[in-house]
């Protein structure tokens, strides 16, 4: 079995807080992507619109409020579109837009047979009337209100039946609307489960449409991302097979379906950042397939004019970056042959530092995980001279330099000439700044990978001290957090430059 790959011993507490940190990042990127897509639901409604070219969301307000309907109105609406079918498109039509008011959305669900009738027509034989309900059913679950969420429930057996129907437009409709209600309530995603919403999405996966695909990457990775998912979910979508079905996809996109390959992308990556069972993720072949991926994408990211080309990229470095952290029962991490890995994510942080910095940190995380305990790829690292890169970024921001810090220490590690190589490269005029940092975090990592150092090459002791070391010392003693790497400082400083044992107190 694989497991999570344990760090190193010499600066636990630093790389918790770290782990505590990227757990909370992970989490408001997910937020904000979701937020994301909920601006796509609305374009999604833009399509619905006869004739709607060029409208915005000012111009649907607008149309919005001029629709207002009472109680008393709805109730007369029901009544009309029991009516003959010929008379039932204008009704519905009139009903769609009062939907995208949120009040007429609960009005409606609370009025008696509402959604019995709308469902009937959502399933009626004609196809124009079965599509005006349809774009009922996708304005109600944009409601907010969890009454109308629940309220749609009798429709969802219905949706999913209708994921292999008549026209490619209404599959989408269809899958929207779906990931619309998957969002709102765990009462909604159990139903659907029971309803066969995993081996639906899998026959998806074979459909030849864009729209259809990206549709149900939306519905999918919002059903990823429920709370339950890891419990629940994830263990049926691995049992289904159809992480290979999305990762078939990821891999096949064309530059005309970047969409769908971002909503692949970050699908993967709530199936694989779970943990749920990476062990037959990577026996299935996916930290090999990533790798060539990443390293096609760092090739082309200078020719491939794409606004948003890192919203495909982060999720596959998160994958390939949390694959990278597990070994298996006999402690051995997964391996990775393709050198050029390493010059990708490199390109990334290039590419990406200044728009993007967030990506900074995903490509650091990789690397980190490359490097930790593994001479290869250190060397790697070294030996291509990405080292000056690295240096150049320590003062990029306060995670960034963590992540590089670590990323040193990993250097450090590995004993007296990678030690050498890392003085040589000038690792510790760059580290000063950060000794004298007030900030803890900074501080404490940077006096652990300065202990390292001065444990190694004890010759650049006396220059150190002499320069700024014994005031640095001085700075931090007092600092009941940082008591422990002083002090073990201190105690080089003694051994090293006075040659005495059992060094004294700093008091």
């Amino acid at each position: 079995m694989w497991r999570r790959r344990k760090q190193r011993d010499t600066s636990v507490p630093v790389l918790e807080e770290l782990r505590a940190q990227w757990r909370e990042r992970e989490t408001a990127l997910r937020k904000a992507r979701r937020e994301e897509q909920l601006i796509s639901k609305r374009l999604l409604r833009d399509l619905t619109e006869e004739g709607a070219h060029g409208s915005d969301d000012h111009m649907l307000e607008e149309n919005a409020q001029s629709h207002f309907m009472s109680v008393e109105q709805i109730a007369k609406l029901i009544e009309d579109l029991q009516r003959e079918p010929e008379q039932m498109i204008t009704p519905l039509t009139a009903l769609r837009h009062s939907l995208r008011r949120n009040d007429v959305r609960l009005m409606f669900t609370r009025v008696e047979d509402s959604m019995r009738v709308l469902v009937a027509l959502f399933t009626c034989p004609f196809t124009d009337i079965q599509m005006e309900a349809a774009r009922c059913l996708h304005e109600l679950s944009h409601s907010n209100e969890l009454q109308v969420s629940m309220a749609c429930l009798p429709a969802t057996p219905y949706l999913l039946t209708y994921l292999s129907g008549y026209s490619q437009q209404f599959t989408v409709l269809c899958l929207y609307t779906l990931g619309n209600l998957i969002v709102d309530s765990e009462e909604v995603r159990n139903r659907l489960l029971l309803q066969g919403v995993i081996p639906t999405f899998a026959k998806c996966t074979q459909s030849p449409h864009m729209d259809v695909q990206e549709a149900l990457g939306y519905a999918f990775s919002q059903l990823l991302q429920s709370k339950e998912a890891p419990e629940k979910i994830i263990p049926m979508v691995l049992e289904s097979g159809l992480t290979q079905d999305i990762l078939r996809i990821l891999l096949s996109c064309t530059e005309e379906w970047f969409g769908v390959a971002i909503e692949m992308a970050w699908c993967l990556h709530y199936i694989v950042s779970s943990h749920v069972n990476n062990a037959l993720l990577i026996s299935q072949g996916l930290v090999s397939k990533l790798v060539p991926f990443l390293i096609e994408k760092a090739a082309l990211i200078t020719k491939q004019e794409s606004l948003d080309l890192e919203l495909l990229i982060c999720p596959v470095i998160r994958c390939l970056g949390n694959l990278l952290g597990e070994v298996d029962s006999s402690g051995t991490k997964v391996e990775v042959q393709d050198g050029r890995l390493l010059i990708a994510l490199f390109v990334f942080i290039q590419h990406f530092k200044d728009e993007h910095p967030f990506m900074v940190r995903e490509c650091l995380w990789a690397v980190n995980n490359l490097t930790v305990q593994d001479p290869v790829w250190t060397s790697a690292l070294l030996n291509v001279n990405l080292l000056p890169a690295l240096l150049q970024l320590l003062a990029h921001s306060k995670d960034v330099f963590l992540m590089i810090a670590t990323i040193l220490h990993n250097i450090a590690d590995l004993g007296l000439g990678y030690c050498q190589q890392l003085r040589e490269k000038g690792v510790l005029p760059c580290l000063t700044p950060a000794l004298r940092d007030d900030d803890i975090q900074v501080a404490r990592i940077s006096l652990e990978l300065l202990n390292k150092l001065l444990t190694y090459c004890p010759d650049v002791a006396g220059d150190f001290f002499h320069n700024s070391g014994l005031q640095i010392i001085e700075l931090h003693k007092d600092k009941p957090d940082l008591q422990q790497q002083v002090q073990a400082v201190w105690n080089k400083y003694q051994e090293l430059i006075k040659g005495t044992s059992g060094p004294p107190s700093m008091d």
